[in-house]
């Protein structure tokens, strides 16, 4: 199963266009990123204590939303 992680990169882009790919470059730039989990508990915790550069948890909760759309719910 893809991990959020990587699942975040595809939204990645030079010159972000939103939020998402805001919170994308910025996850690729950290490099204590829980990049294997597929666990929404142990990724909010990580990015309330690490992610500084989140303005907003309701973004990382939409990407994940995406994420459980895309990818848990196959």
């Amino acid at each position: 199963m893809k991990s959020f992680y990587h699942y975040l990169l595809k939204y990645r882009q030079p010159k972000p266009l939103d939020e998402i790919a805001v919170f994308a470059n910025d996850a690729y730039l950290d490099h204590g990123f829980p990049k294997n989990s597929t666990n929404y508990d142990e990724l909010s915790t990580y990015l309330e204590m690490h992610g500084h550069y989140l303005p907003s948890m309701a973004i990382f909760d939409e990407a994940w939303q995406r994420y459980e759309s895309d990818i848990l719910k196959r």
